[in-house]
């Protein structure tokens, strides 16, 4: 039996140093507002807590060192007012009574709607990285038009969903092309259970949450990089690791998510600066003399 899945949101969740071993929703208390819901969770050795739904807020969840040591199990009361954990090799279980009023305090300290997620962003709502986000997304405004257009613009606070995997590149987020597909139908699929319609477009609050949730959440370390080099690359004679040319080509467009090779000589030309705004590249030849790749472009 074949079953098909498909995503339906990505949304940041606790980072405390190792990913959520466990799971659990608590029940509603009697005495808590019936309407509100909590996740429990653990991760390697600390204990949380999660206002649910989920949304990216980092201030919605807040975690403790339960076992040093590691934490193997969590169960929750009948009540939902207190969490049991248990350590792994110390073999102690620690009752923890949960205070839902301080994290709700925390919540509303970290400010409403779109000010936890700017306080995201590199340098916040007035660094320079959310100025160059906000020209990125009226410049694809721009782009959607036609650069060349004469007639009078339309100036929107949206952008078409075609538009996001360009802005989010030049933010210098690369997702895959499966990634990208995830979060163009994570934002047009949004609404249709609702309106029945799909969505066609998004504004900047929505794409900078949409930015948010699906970037990693750590980056990409420099030791993740030469440890690509180590894998794909060799020694020189001077001890540097480099990366074979023929064999990157190779790896680019047979491994992975690979690459044909239209969009690979697309790509090189537009890091070169020889492909011009609303232009395509359509050739890539190998040279056998070992000279590498030559391009040539054609607009369109």
């Amino acid at each position: 039996m074949k079953m098909l899945f498909s995503f339906r949101k990505t949304l940041l969740g606790p980072t405390y140093g190792s990913p959520l071993e466990k799971i659990q929703i608590l029940p509603a208390a009697n005495s808590q507002d019936p309407q509100k819901q909590y996740l429990a969770y653990i991760t390697k050795d600390k204990v949380g807590l999660q206002i649910l739904p989920v949304d990216g807020n980092p201030h919605k969840s807040s975690a403790f060192i339960c076992h040093p040591g590691g934490v193997s199990n969590l169960a929750s009361s009948y009540d939902g007012c207190r969490v049991f954990t248990a350590g792994g090799n110390d073999c102690i279980v620690m009752k923890w009574e949960i205070n839902v009023n301080a994290l709700e305090a925390a919540v509303s300290l970290g400010g409403e709607d779109l000010i936890p997620f700017y306080n995201l962003l590199d340098g916040g709502r007035d660094g320079e990285f959310f100025r160059e986000l906000e020209d990125y997304f009226y410049y694809a405004q721009l782009r959607s038009q036609g650069i060349d257009a004469m007639e009078t613009r339309q100036v929107s606070t949206h952008i078409p969903l075609e538009e996001v995997p360009f802005v989010m590149r030049a933010m210098g987020f690369y997702p895959s092309e499966e990634k990208i597909e995830d979060m163009i139908n994570e934002v047009k699929f949004s609404e249709y259970v609702h309106t029945g319609k799909q969505v066609t477009n998004i504004n900047l609050g929505d794409f900078i949450k949409l930015y948010i949730n699906h970037r990693p959440a750590f980056g990409l370390s420099i030791k993740e990089i030469q440890n690509t080099f180590q894998v794909l690359g060799y020694d020189t004679e001077n001890g540097e690791i480099v990366i074979n040319r023929e064999d990157l080509l190779q790896q680019l467009q047979h491994r992975g998510e690979h690459m044909t090779e239209e969009e690979l000589a697309e790509c090189l030309t537009t890091l070169l600066g020889m492909n011009p705004e609303g232009g395509r590249s359509e050739l890539g030849i190998y040279d056998p003399s070992g000279t590498g790749l030559m391009f040539y472009e054609t607009q369109k």
